[in-house]
């Protein structure tokens, strides 16, 4: 259940916490607390919901379904933190207390009256406690300038009786890392991801405490739950909405979007390797180490998120075999070239390599596809030097040339690298069909010569 108020811009409150329950597989339930009028920069106004109605709410969920874990958000003032507290002390299901006081615009979302309220009523009675650095120096009464402050801070809230605080460390001044501090059982711990540089965090405080009340209500263990919840908030800013005029909207459906289309990743590269393998014309396209074919799913961050063919699929004996079934993380050649090119824009899911030869790069020209490419030699010393980072300065070069996203990109080797072509499309299995269609039409031409 979520016990706070309703976002009208679709972003925070109930709306946001909503989306995280039916992400991580939870049925969600609401008791409103309060409309508000909102978008992305301002709230225009706040209607209170009455004690009597919030109370009915609660108990109407309870009485018929239960509650395995709630989380609360705006509570506003202090007679709704009271009745909440005395609601979980009543029914006594787990609570994950956002002490949400102020909102992304700067409005306030919680009556100075109320800081008591929640300090003596709702935290002692709540498991888990989520505040960032502004919240938790007005709950720990102490100013928060580095990590051993935090940590602090986390002691001294503990102190008021929850079973976990986490301080979460997005207002921190760290450039590279957002990392929050865990004190839990009498000892801290510290989550880190890399901080991501977009506006898109209205909503973060909303969707964390969700994600560890779902995973609290699948019976998680805490400091599971708060790393599962970490790494979804992750996920849902790096893929937030980039709308309004203000900070954009997290996008907690990221996650279910990218759990879900795994499979089918899988499926269209074990067709595609099909198609190859029951192509015979395709040996003609197959360069020396090997064809493979790769596809990313939805909301992909790394190579762990694109699928490959083990072992490539290799010329054996006049016919194309592939070495082993579809598995994602098995690519990281591929992978990296179609990371890149979404990075910078591109609209592409899957990737296919072949042998280089002119022939091809003007069947492709024909069809209209955009080529471009890069020279290895002119790669500077400091990106050889580190690992993984040629085909990504690779891409960038074959785009600047291009002066826009292409279709293929080749280049012509280098001292121990084979000359390539990588082409990009919608679907593993669209690529495979493409190279088919390209391999018989090279060994059409070979005839009539």
């Amino acid at each position: 259940m979520t016990i706070a108020g309703s976002d009208s811009g679709g972003g925070a409150g109930i709306q946001a916490d909503l989306k995280t329950f039916a992400a991580l597989g939870v049925h969600g339930t609401v008791a409103l607390t309060a409309v508000t009028a909102q978008n992305t920069f301002s709230v225009t106004a706040i209607q209170e919901i009455s004690l009597d109605v919030i109370e009915k709410q609660i108990d109407a969920v309870y009485e018929d379904m239960g509650i395995d874990a709630a989380k609360t958000g705006m509570l506003y003032k202090p007679e709704v933190i009271e009745l909440v507290s005395r609601k979980v002390r009543e029914y006594g299901f787990p609570l994950v207390v956002d002490p949400v006081m102020v909102a992304k615009s700067g409005a306030q979302l919680l009556r100075p009256e109320a800081v008591d309220a929640l300090r003596e009523k709702l935290i002692p009675v709540a498991k888990v406690v989520t505040p960032n650095i502004p919240e938790a120096e007005i709950l720990a009464g102490m100013s928060i300038k580095s990590m051993e402050d935090m940590e602090s801070a986390a002691k001294a809230i503990s102190k008021l009786g929850p079973e976990c605080v986490v301080v979460k460390g997005g207002h921190a001044s760290s450039a590279d890392l957002a990392v929050d501090v865990v004190y839990t059982q009498g000892r801290v711990h510290r989550i880190s991801k890399p901080r991501i540089p977009r506006k898109t965090t209205h909503g973060t405080g909303c969707t964390f405490s969700a994600a560890i009340a779902a995973e609290l209500a699948k019976g998680a263990e805490l400091l599971e739950a708060v790393r599962v919840a970490k790494e979804f908030v992750h996920l849902a800013i790096e893929f937030g909405l980039e709308i309004g005029r203000g900070h954009g909207p997290v996008n907690p459906m990221a996650y279910l979007y990218r759990e879900a289309s795994r499979y089918r990743a899988l499926r269209e590269v074990r067709e595609a390797a099909r198609i190859l393998e029951e192509s015979p014309a395709a040996v003609e396209l197959v360069p020396e180490v090997g064809i493979n074919v790769a596809e990313a799913i939805p909301y992909a961050v790394g190579v762990e998120d694109v699928v490959g063919i083990p072992g490539r699929v290799r010329n054996c004996l006049g016919r194309l075999k592939a070495g082993d079934a579809p598995e994602f993380g098995c690519s990281s050649h591929l992978a990296r070239y179609l990371l890149k090119v979404r990075e910078l824009g591109g609209e592409f899911n899957a990737a296919i390599n072949v042998r280089f030869s002119e022939e091809i790069l003007q069947l492709l020209k024909e069809r209209g596809f955009v080529v471009s490419s890069y020279d290895r030699r002119e790669e500077p010393r400091e990106v050889k030097e580190r690992e993984g980072a040629t085909i990504p300065w690779g891409v960038e070069e074959a785009v600047k040339r291009a002066g826009r996203i292409p279709d293929a990109i080749y280049h012509l080797g280098d001292w121990g690298k084979e000359p390539m072509i990588v082409i990009f499309g919608r679907s593993a299995r669209e690529l495979a069909e493409l190279v088919a269609e390209l391999s018989k039409e090279i060994k059409a031409g070979a005839v009539r010569r």
